[in-house]
């Protein structure tokens, strides 16, 4: 196993247990199973597990396994507040709390704030006094770094970045999404200010195994280097020295193989020329079946009105190179929930986005068809009910 260090210098193992998908067995968590997993993993060097209040008996899986064999201080524990669920300073302990006890251990060696998708959240959560709670808790031990997780757009990343002194924090990022969410801006963003960065979804959650085109699985399989698609996602971060943990949700012993084995070999800076260019041709056949050529450049960029074009024609295209639901998801995360909505029906057709387009797109035009697509009346309602509930902290259940 490799190591990079994180913002005090602690080695943390390059291969994260993402400890979402564990395996399942009569409406509960399979342990017998995922302790093996667990186990060989944890063997071999990992020394990261990252869970979440919200993932169904994660934190009390893993907490089980780790005091039944004796290593929860030889490992280290992320979890995560469910800020969306948070409605008054009180709330902060009980949630956290609660994990403890799940967790079994008297720390959180890297506490997150779950699912920010823009800086009014972290301000709320500000405004309950979580400053104050943040620094009773790491004075007493309780927590040793906090972070946050991210799912919004680069510029809220930004934000939320610059405004306070984290010791990590998570984005989601992968070949496919280098210039979505956060994306490789904030990963770099980061890095400047000294703040490991955890990669969540490095294989979309098997969309760059499993679901990749069959065209772009006989690239990858003809390709002299003889990598796994999951090898290929997983080593283009690890070539990246910004890149502190990537996460994987492991949930077969095979998988922990292969995932340990790719940890062990990959050398940053390793890429060459040509590897590359194998990426940007499975990129280019995933995207022969989207709607706009966009390639996330963000010229187009800043509109007048506030519409995060490149957001729109992100969530437009996944819903064709993807699913219609994946789409519909990221559009949610990403457009919908901010304080502040981008939505394409802002647009006011002053064209000024066109004159700046390095791809010729009629932006205009597209912004119309991926609304009419995104936000059909089922999508509009979700959207809604969640933005009150992320945005107000769950106000009205007495948290």
């Amino acid at each position: 196993m490799q190591y990079r260090p994180d913002k005090y210098g602690t080695p943390l193992s390059i291969l994260g247990y993402g400890c979402m998908r564990f395996s399942r067995k009569g409406g509960g968590v399979d342990i017998d199973k995922t302790e093996q997993e667990i186990l060989a993993a944890y063997r071999a060097g990992v020394n990261y597990f990252d869970t979440a209040y919200i993932y169904p008996g994660s934190e009390a899986a893993l907490g089980e396994i780790l005091e039944r064999n004796g290593i929860r201080d030889q490992v280290h524990i992320a979890t995560k507040l469910p800020q969306y669920m948070v409605g008054s300073r009180a709330a902060l302990d009980r949630f956290f709390g609660e994990e403890l006890a799940r967790l079994r251990t008297g720390r959180v060696d890297y506490y997150l704030v779950h699912h920010l998708t823009d800086i009014a959240q972290w301000e709320r959560l500000k405004g309950l006094g979580m400053l104050d709670w943040i620094a009773e808790k790491k004075a007493a031990g309780q927590i040793g770094n906090i972070g946050f997780s991210y799912h919004g757009n680069t510029a809220n990343f930004l934000k939320i970045l610059a405004d306070y002194d984290w010791d990590f924090c998570q984005i989601q990022y992968n070949y496919l999404d280098e210039f979505a969410q956060a994306g490789v801006e904030g990963l770099k963003a980061a890095t400047a200010r000294g703040i490991p960065v955890i990669i969540m979804e490095p294989l979309r959650g098997g969309k760059l195994v499993n679901l990749l085109p069959e065209d772009a699985k006989q690239v990858i399989a003809a390709h002299p280097r003889g990598w796994t698609p999951a090898q290929w996602g997983l080593r283009w971060l690890y070539n990246q020295p910004e890149v502190t943990v990537v996460l994987s949700g492991m949930n077969s012993l095979e998988m922990v193989r292969e995932n340990l084995r790719t940890a062990s070999e990959a050398v940053c800076g390793d890429f060459t020329a040509e590897d590359f260019a194998l990426i940007e041709e499975v990129k280019r056949r995933i995207r022969a079946k989207e709607k706009v050529g966009c390639t996330g450049c963000r010229y187009c960029m800043p509109c007048p009105k506030g519409v995060d074009i490149p957001g729109h024609f992100l969530c437009y295209n996944t819903m064709y190179s993807e699913s219609r639901m994946a789409g519909w998801s990221q559009y949610v995360q990403t457009v919908a929930l901010t304080k502040e909505p981008s939505y394409a029906s802002q647009c006011i057709q002053c064209g000024k986005c066109e004159k700046h387009c390095p791809q010729g797109i009629p932006i205009r035009e597209k912004l119309k068809e991926a609304e009419k697509a995104l936000r059909p009346l089922p999508i509009r309602i979700v959207a809604g009910i969640m933005r009150k509930f992320m945005n107000r902290g769950g106000k009205g259940k007495k948290q």
